[in-house]
């Protein structure tokens, strides 16, 4: 179970979609949230790996198309 507050505008605004459509506004708040979530996590996730990114453990373009290249 979740609960949160809107601002006017934006409760005015699902109230508004949820009439117009018949469906509820929890039908709307939830779309509205997996519709972005994963996007929020794969940019959290991106913030991470940046914030642990060591360069001495990377390996350049180079190498990697040379051993690539060996593998084929």
């Amino acid at each position: 179970m979740l609960a949160i507050r809107l601002d006017a505008d934006l409760e005015r605004r699902l109230t508004e979609l949820a009439a117009k459509t018949g469906r509820t506004k929890t039908f709307y708040a939830r779309a509205a949230i997996e519709a972005h979530l994963e996007e929020l996590e794969d940019y959290f996730l991106a913030e991470e790996r940046v914030a642990n990114f060591r360069p001495e453990k990377s390996v350049s373009l180079e190498s990697l198309k040379a051993e690539l290249d060996r593998n084929v």
